[in-house]
């Protein structure tokens, strides 16, 4: 059995749990909505307040998504009662961000302005601090469009190794390289 696929997931209060019967799971809770169309082969159960993924047999395909659709299941669960916060920080002389709405203005050291448009179900905010670096905070239900526009937004300047300049999440540690070396005698 699959370590993550046969833990089963308690369902807090406020939390309902639909499962349709083409198998797509539908978790409401006090801060939205979510849905996932599950594999057809995993069967998903809901008794006395606790949820259960099982497989049908021990296939290499099966396992895999026993503990797929679980870990998907449960991060549902976790963004609809208490939501998922990244932080990312702009590390370099110059970098800016500003937010009007959905619109993510950033200045990152290039001849122009990378102008991001966020979804809908993400909320952005930006502080920029004297003395601290400016900071760009994204809230959301779905930890995967979270994780997903984070990353965009990291790829256009990614940190690189020698000074640490470009856009890191709050935390993350770098792996750093020295520079060049004194000249020989």
């Amino acid at each position: 059995m699959s370590r993550i696929g046969k833990a089963p997931i308690t369902i807090p209060a406020g939390v309902t749990i639909s499962v349709s019967k083409d198998n797509v799971v539908s978790v409401k809770g006090p801060k939205g909505e979510l849905t996932q169309a599950v594999y057809t082969d995993i069967t998903v159960s809901q008794e006395d307040g606790i949820l259960t993924v099982q497989r049908p047999s021990e296939q290499k395909k099966h396992k895999a998504l026993h503990g797929l659709y679980r870990s998907l299941l449960n991060n549902m669960v976790i963004g609809v009662t208490d939501g998922y916060k990244l932080t990312q920080e702009l590390v370099g002389v110059g970098y800016r961000a500003t937010n009007t709405g959905n619109t993510l203005d950033l200045v990152l050291g290039y001849s122009h302005h990378y102008v991001f448009q966020l979804p809908e179900e993400i909320k952005v905010t930006t502080s920029s601090e004297k003395g601290q670096t400016p900071k760009i905070i994204l809230e959301s239900i779905d930890k995967q469009l979270i994780g997903q526009v984070a990353a965009k937004i990291r790829s256009l300047r990614a940190p690189e190794p020698y000074k640490g300049k470009g856009i890191k999440f709050v935390g993350e540690v770098l792996r750093r390289k020295a520079g060049k070396s004194a000249s020989k005698k």
